[in-house]
């Protein structure tokens, strides 16, 4: 038996929690935090790259660096649907280490595909997609997170493991406009690119934008294998999670968190892109780091307060604040390219992140409420060992409840930004794409509102 191995785990037994569970459970949750945010910049990473493409020499169109920006959401939303079960079957530490090790291989690829404007378009096709290592990493980080809380702290700890987590899109928009500038790793790093645009130039390292993360990558995958836990209660075969495809709240759950997180990650890839093209005189890399880092400390926050007021609850307004955002969106965009204010379209987009983050924590708080109370409702009255056994179960199924539809809602990564891309392509504006987000989430407010926070909702959460 493995020295991670834990044995026996009882979060919701206040004695063990105090005197054991509450100090393991800080330790794996702090090293999955890095780990996680790694992942989100390498999945992430196109966002800004492309931005930087067309003033280095490669002749793209504006619809082929969406697909660039959106690839890497395709690829990590389908990644996660088999990530969602690997911790129960692999066991968190070790997969906490595979899939943070997995991110060298686009980090390292980015790195030299960049450095020669003649890589032709599939391979950049194929770097993108494989930054989805990066995307199918939160299935399985918030899984294994989940097993080690007791319900009560479930809001905190995954708003912690994914908020902070998902810092990782704020920090490579920030990080990369940054390294790019300079020769990071010298001679190793290879030589400088000419920028040039409207007659100026200035040397650039793009290739920065990938092996900044390497040396990270690599000391989070160490951290991850020498210093994380397996849960023998966490164990169980794809079989067995399966039943969740039966599961109603599954389902519903998965539109619920596509509305959230969905969004917010789908808005995070296009967001230097949108900005550049509806407001050509901006930097986009000057603001484009403040939304998802909005979004993710919001996230942080969400969490706290679904702990306080119920997941429910929060998330039906955390709709409607978005609805409100996006027709303010619409409200400040320039119209056939003229007018427009970048100012109120920038705070409108601020309060947009800032509602998706608080409602990725609501959602995810929803969950393991959810499946815990319904197991315990099945097993009321009966001996101790099955009110037991239950709790056990719900935590399984919860945990690849969250795995999976964090699967499902990572595929706004792809749909958000290609929706920006098509509408342009066929109105000439993004517009019509924001209204379609509206009505997605008119949708969102009638299954949370009928299903879970209305008086007598058959499961209150």
């Amino acid at each position: 038996m493995s020295k991670y191995m834990i044995n026996t785990w009882e979060p919701e037994t206040p004695s063990f929690w105090q005197q054991t569970g509450k100090a393991t459970a800080g330790r794996n949750l702090w090293i999955s935090i890095p780990a996680l945010l790694l992942a989100f910049a390498v999945w992430m990473v196109w966002s800004v790259v492309v931005v930087n493409l067309p003033n280095i020499g490669f002749t793209y169109s504006n619809n082929q660096l969406f697909w660039l920006t959106a690839l890497p959401g395709l690829s990590g939303a389908t990644l996660r649907i088999f990530y969602s079960f690997m911790v129960p079957i692999f066991g968190g530490r070790r997969w906490t280490a595979i899939s943070t090790g997995s991110l060298l291989i686009p980090a390292i690829g980015i790195g030299f595909a960049v450095q020669d404007v003649n890589t032709g378009y599939p391979t950049m096709l194929v770097l993108a997609l494989l930054c989805g290592f990066g995307g199918g990493n939160f299935a399985s980080s918030m899984a294994n997170i989940s097993f080690f809380y007791p319900k009560a702290s479930k809001g905190f700890a995954l708003g912690m493991n994914a908020g902070l987590g998902n810092l990782g899109v704020s920090v490579v928009q920030f990080v990369v406009p940054l390294v790019i500038t300079m020769a990071v790793f010298g001679a190793w790093g290879g030589e400088s690119l000419t920028w040039a645009k409207a007659g100026a130039t200035k040397q650039m390292w793009l290739q920065n934008a990938g092996f900044i993360w390497v040396p990270f990558i690599a000391l989070s995958t160490l951290l991850a294998w020498f210093g994380m836990n397996d849960l023998a209660s966490a164990k169980a075969s794809f079989s067995e999670q399966a039943v969740i495809f039966k599961r109603k709240h599954n389902w519903l759950m998965c539109w619920l968190y596509t509305g959230t997180f969905g969004s917010f990650i789908g808005y995070s890839a296009a967001f230097p892109l949108l900005i550049k093209i509806q407001f050509p005189d901006v930097n986009p890399l000057d603001y484009a780091f403040l939304g998802p880092l909005v979004g993710a400390l919001s996230r942080v926050a969400g969490g706290v307060i679904s702990d306080k007021l119920g997941g429910a609850r929060v998330t039906l307004w955390s709709f409607f604040l978005m609805i409100a955002a996006v027709l303010g969106v619409l409200h400040f965009m320039p119209q056939g390219g003229i007018g427009g204010s970048f100012a109120g379209f920038f705070w409108m987009f601020m309060l947009l992140f800032a509602g998706t983050g608080i409602g990725n924590a609501s959602t995810f708080r929803m969950i393991p409420v959810i499946f815990l109370t319904e197991h315990q409702r099945a097993a009321a009255g009966k001996p101790k060992a099955v009110q037991e056994q239950a709790i056990v179960d719900a935590n399984k199924e919860g945990a690849a409840v969250l795995g999976f539809t964090s699967a499902v809602a990572a595929y706004g990564a792809f749909f958000i930004p290609k929706s920006y891309g098509t509408s342009i392509a066929l109105t000439g504006s993004p517009d019509a794409a924001l209204w379609a987000f509206i009505g997605f989430y008119v949708s969102c407010i009638a299954i949370t509102w009928w299903c879970y926070a209305r008086k007598n909702a058959a499961m209150p959460c």
